[in-house]
């Protein structure tokens, strides 16, 4: 899809340091272990990129100046020890950046052991969920409903990051798999109790 040599990132994964490991558990957690394992808003160990590629930032990294957590951007260079990328949302838009490789520790407590993974807190993004969008204005917005919306508010919050009503386009599938005109917007009846 796009032209140009693709460049591959592997993480550098470890088990965190102050963790006292056994043998045991260096075998149980083992380095193809710790590459394998997919966690939300930790990047995957390979991370395969091409220059104008869209990605998002997984990580607050400079909040003043536009680098947070869901802020898009298009990759420019690719380097060794640094990405250099174009943000293309928020306030910053057009604002050339680095994006450095971090050392970053998930915070998901259901992982067992503490590891780190050391690398580019970014991930490939030509879609984002209703929760990335939040906060987000957009000049086009495509919305893809294979099911209703889950949630309180999330259509609102979906439809709502489109600037023109031309600038949206949605396609709703029925329980058959079809397209139709129609969903369910979740909203709690105890909100109409007291009007």
């Amino acid at each position: 899809m796009f032209p140009g040599e693709e460049k591959e990132y592997l993480s550098s994964d470890s088990l965190c340091p102050s963790e006292d490991v056994n043998s045991t558990q260096q075998r149980l957690y083992s380095l193809d272990v710790l590459n394998g394992l997919k966690i939300s808003g930790l990047p995957n160990h390979r991370l395969v990129l091409k220059v104008g590629v869209p990605v998002m930032l997984l990580r607050n990294i400079d909040q003043r100046n536009g680098l947070c957590n869901g802020t898009r951007l298009q990759v420019k260079k690719l380097h060794n020890r640094v990405i250099e990328a174009e943000i293309t949302s928020g306030s910053n838009i057009g604002t050339c950046t680095y994006i450095p490789r971090l050392n970053l520790i998930p915070s998901d407590k259901k992982i067992p052991f503490s590891f780190q993974r050391r690398q580019f807190p970014l991930a490939v993004c030509f879609a984002m969920t209703i929760n990335k969008s939040q906060g987000q204005s957009l000049s086009r917005v495509g919305l893809y409903l294979k099911q209703p919306v889950f949630s309180h508010g999330q259509l609102y919050v979906a439809l709502s990051r489109v600037k023109t009503r031309n600038g949206v386009k949605i396609l709703i599938l029925d329980n058959n798999g079809k397209p139709t005109d129609k969903t369910t917007n979740v909203v709690y009846k105890e909100i109409f109790n007291e009007l």
